[in-house]
């Protein structure tokens, strides 16, 4: 009996012995797939041992349903129990950059078991809940990265996005945002705008300012990110008169205000850019000639022709179309 007690011992607290792997367990897998999963990925001898465990404890795939990371030195048994009582190991899930929806969902998913098509679909199942329309949703979605489970629902990782966004605006967000007569989501659409005009966070206040200067008078943003938004054409370098005419609501050449919603996912950086604006009297902006990502600020068009003839003598030159 000691003998038998020693071997079943030996065999429940052998240690998976190799280079750490993920074991993913589907949803609706059934016991003979989620044996195949475990021998696939961790080995003949070692999957079938933490497959006899789970047996032996009374294992439901349902409950396994889930990812797992096994790392050297586990021991089998451990990976059993973990199986059995569906004690997953977290993922993380995160997404930068995105100007789409469906960008936002690709990268989101690409750690889950969620497709996104079904993210997307219970977006428009939850988001109009809170009071968003379909075009204002990137106002919803604050980048960052976020622990999952693999299996987590769509709707719970849409819940779980929401509450984000609504945790980061604290009273004190919401009160800097109703001094300049916006409410958040208008501060989120002003951000994506001010995101897609420069990627140099030390300026972002600066150009922040200049638009909030802008609403204040009552002059047109006239701001290109939002004339690429509006004709869907993210890589056009350089924005023509033609351009400038595009019409949509989008764009702040030919509508004054702010544009109806985000034209991309800002992050809390660009938000706070707004909020915590640079004290300027600027209207006007352009692209350096030295190309180093900054900006050229002028207080009267005077001095923006100047500065504007400068960059597209460069842009000629570069032979940049």
């Amino acid at each position: 009996v000691v003998a038998m007690a020693l071997v079943a011992a030996v065999y429940a607290l052998r240690p998976y012995d190799s280079t750490a792997k993920w074991i993913y367990i589907p949803e609706s897998a059934s016991a003979v797939q989620l044996r195949d999963s475990l021998i696939s990925t961790l080995g003949g001898d070692v999957g079938a041992r933490v497959y006899n465990l789970w047996r032996i404890q009374g294992g439901d795939a349902d409950i396994a349903h889930g990812a797992y990371l096994i790392n050297r030195g586990d021991r089998s048994i451990m990976i059993a129990r973990r199986l059995a009582t569906g004690r997953q190991t977290p993922v993380t899930a995160e997404w930068s950059d995105a100007r789409t929806l469906d960008a936002m969902a690709v990268r989101l998913t690409k750690t889950l078991e969620c497709s996104p098509e079904d993210l997307l679909d219970a977006l428009e199942r939850i988001l109009p809940d809170s009071s968003y329309t379909k075009p204002q949703f990137p106002a919803a979605l604050l980048p960052a990265k976020f622990e999952f489970y693999w299996s987590a629902s769509p709707d719970d990782i849409v819940r779980k996005l929401l509450q984000y966004r609504n945790n980061f605006w604290s009273a004190e967000r919401r009160e800097k945002a109703e001094k300049l007569n916006l409410t958040p989501i208008e501060v989120t659409t002003l951000a994506s705008i001010v995101e897609e005009e420069t990627a140099k966070p030390d300026e972002r206040g600066r150009v922040a300012r200049l638009y909030l200067n802008r609403l204040a008078i009552g002059m047109p943003l006239q701001a290109d990110p939002t004339v690429k938004y509006a004709m869907q054409n993210f890589g056009l370098r350089r924005i023509l008169h033609k351009h400038l005419k595009y019409p949509s609501p989008y764009n702040t050449y030919i509508n004054r205000g702010l544009p109806p919603s985000p034209i991309c996912m800002p992050g809390k950086n660009a938000i706070d850019a707004v909020l915590h604006f640079e004290e300027h009297d600027y209207l006007f902006f352009c692209a350096r000639p030295t190309f180093d990502g900054y900006h050229n600020f002028a207080r009267t068009l005077r001095e923006h022709n100047a500065n504007a003839r400068a960059y597209s003598a460069e842009l000629n030159r570069r032979k940049i179309k």
